[in-house]
């Protein structure tokens, strides 16, 4: 049995290298890419659309844990992969039109997507695998930031402007490789679990219990995930363009967003690795990790004010105007990847583990809850991304980075106070 969760926690992780490889490596570069396109007929942003997948996800995780149940999980990442792939195939041959419909289906994929995937790293975790399951898919997961960006870096490097056929040998790539985790969620195997019998009084206890608990931590969990979501769309779509329109880096800008992708990658390997894998259960490890992640980011925040010119993420202009504080410098920009990567992963790792432990037989609700409150404040974060100048947006980062990090901390209190409750 251990062996076969285990199995299917990699097939897991190794899927969604698979599909972020070319989804993610999509969103780093799809405003650079948009803004280098030769049609005059095609008038669609990347922040848009962006937007749209993440505000389209929030109001379809409320139908997603019924797809879930009645078809299953794995088949349910199937069919969200070829959505995936769909979006990623549009840019081959791209119109505006199309682009905005796939960006539609999208966000119904990932809807289903994300909550099947919470549902079946619980179904194949218990209380003592379930750190190790969440930094093993998490290390897997963020690996995809390293090949697309890696080609990215090698392939745009010195270029200025982004041509049709660089366009079309880049997406058509991603297609591939989008498929092929599509195609590995069917090597998945079904794990049946045999649960333990509870006296009546015991379950009415123990039901009434969570339910308390329950209540109280979800509104929590998920504000401290509002502030987290903000950053992954900052990271993801914005600061690989803002490097991409900085001036002060001359012909290598284009091929710095691959190599930004693929450091921020590393920061999150590294930080999945360290805090799921290595670092073993202790009750009072998630809010240490969390508090640090806040205070790696906000060293992130501060460099990238300092660095990068304060009007780089704005849509209508293919370069930056403005003068930062410092003359803008390649190491410190990487090393803000670096630590913007370690810092999400520190926040992540530890968010699924404490859903995975207090919604262990509700899994495919809670997951879809947390990704509703998520994804709709992500579908804000890349609407307002293009027209606001970055120190607005950083700062608006900071004051939710400390909310978000002492509401994480309000929910790990009260699930302290469940198990201490349940012992007697």
């Amino acid at each position: 049995m251990a062996d076969i969760r285990t199995y299917n926690v990699v097939v897991l992780g190794i899927g969604f290298l698979f599909i972020f490889t070319a989804f993610t490596t999509c969103g780093n570069i799809e405003q650079t890419v948009v803004k280098s396109l030769n049609s005059t007929n095609f008038t669609g942003s990347g922040y848009h659309s962006l937007g749209i997948i993440y505000g389209v996800f929030s109001f379809c995780n409320m139908l997603a844990p019924t797809i879930v149940a009645i078809i299953g999980p794995q088949f349910t990442m199937f069919f969200s992969g070829i959505l995936y792939s769909g979006y990623i195939a549009v840019f081959i041959i791209p119109s505006t039109w199309s682009f905005y419909f796939t960006s539609v289906l999208i966000g119904i994929g990932a809807a289903m997507l994300w909550t099947a995937q919470g549902h079946f790293l619980v179904e194949n975790s218990d209380a003592s695998t379930i750190n190790r399951n969440t930094g093993l898919f998490w290390a897997l997961l963020q690996c995809s930031m390293l090949f697309g960006n890696l080609y990215v870096y090698f392939d745009w490097k010195g270029k200025t402007e982004i041509s049709d056929k660089d366009r079309k040998i880049m997406f058509t790539a991603l297609l591939v490789i989008s498929a092929i985790g599509t195609l590995s969620f069917l090597a998945l195997r079904k794990v049946f679990q045999l649960e333990e019998a509870l006296t009546e009084e015991e379950g009415q206890s123990l039901l009434s219990t969570r339910l308390i608990y329950t209540q109280r931590a979800t509104s929590a969990v998920t504000e401290a995930k509002t502030e987290f979501r903000l950053e992954l769309s900052f990271y993801s779509g914005v600061y690989g363009t803002c490097i991409g329109a900085t001036t002060h880096f001359g012909d290598a800008a284009k091929g710095l967003i691959g190599i930004s992708g693929i450091v921020v990658g590393i920061g999150e390997i590294i930080g999945g690795g360290l805090f799921g894998l290595i670092l073993k259960n202790n009750r009072f490890r998630r809010t240490s990790v969390v508090f640090l992640g806040m205070v790696v980011h906000f060293v992130a925040f501060y460099l990238i004010f300092l660095n990068i010119p304060n009007d780089a993420p704005v849509v209508f202009q293919t370069s930056s105007q403005h003068n930062p504080y410092l003359t803008p410098s390649v190491s410190i920009a990487l090393l803000c990847s670096f630590l913007l990567g370690l810092g999400d992963s520190c926040f992540n790792t530890q968010l699924y583990s404490i859903l995975g432990r207090a919604y262990a037989e509700q899994s495919a609700p809670a997951f879809a809850i947390f990704k509703f409150i998520q994804s709709i404040f992500a579908a804000v974060a890349f609407f307002y991304s293009g027209y606001i100048l970055l120190t607005w947006q950083l700062l608006v980062m900071v004051i939710m980075g400390f909310i978000g990090t002492l509401c994480f901390f309000m929910v790990e209190r009260m699930q302290n106070m469940s198990a201490d409750t349940q012992e007697y």
